[in-house]
């Protein structure tokens, strides 16, 4: 009898030991494939501007182009139909006009002008390459009916101004 409840006991012990690393393994897991952030009308103009390019810092992380999808998930509908579909905004901004925001070393995010329905702000950016880029961003309250109602979404990023190296 006493070896059957060792042997149970000891059974029991490694089924929970295989239990926490299921459970370890399916966390980390989650986490390193975490949730895009969705717009929400709580999510204020400038931090708009500060998700697309902390996402587009680490563009490939937690998996590749991960920074433009986020980007996108951002981007006002109008804005959306323009330069759409995914595929094509993804080859968009990694094209000569926008590829030095994908990840990038630095950025500064200084607000120009901002009303109830509209915020411009002017975003510097040190690429990697070390080079600043100066670019006007424009986010825009989304007034239609719907999920996205209320809710800022970017409706135009500027070419960008090389304004020199840093070295």
């Amino acid at each position: 009898m006493i070896k059957k409840e060792n042997n149970f006991w000891k059974t029991s012990k490694l089924q929970h030991l295989i239990y926490r690393v299921i459970l370890v393994t399916l966390f980390t897991s989650s986490i390193s494939h975490a949730e895009l952030v969705k717009p929400n009308n709580g999510i204020e103009p400038f931090l708009v501007v500060q998700i697309q390019l902390r996402s587009l810092k680490q563009n490939d992380n937690p998996k590749k182009d991960n920074g433009i999808e986020q980007t996108w998930e951002f981007a006002h509908p109008n804005n959306q139909k323009n330069t759409g579909p995914l595929e094509r905004f993804k080859t968009m901004i990694k094209g000569k006009s926008y590829g030095m925001l994908l990840n990038h070393l630095d950025h500064k995010v200084v607000e120009i002008k901002s009303t109830d329905l509209s915020a411009l702000f002017e975003v510097t950016v040190l690429d990697k390459d070390k080079a600043y880029y100066k670019f006007n961003w424009t986010v825009e309250k989304y007034a239609a009916e719907g999920p996205l109602k209320g809710c800022w979404l970017t409706t135009m990023v500027t070419a960008p101004t090389p304004l020199g190296s840093s070295i």
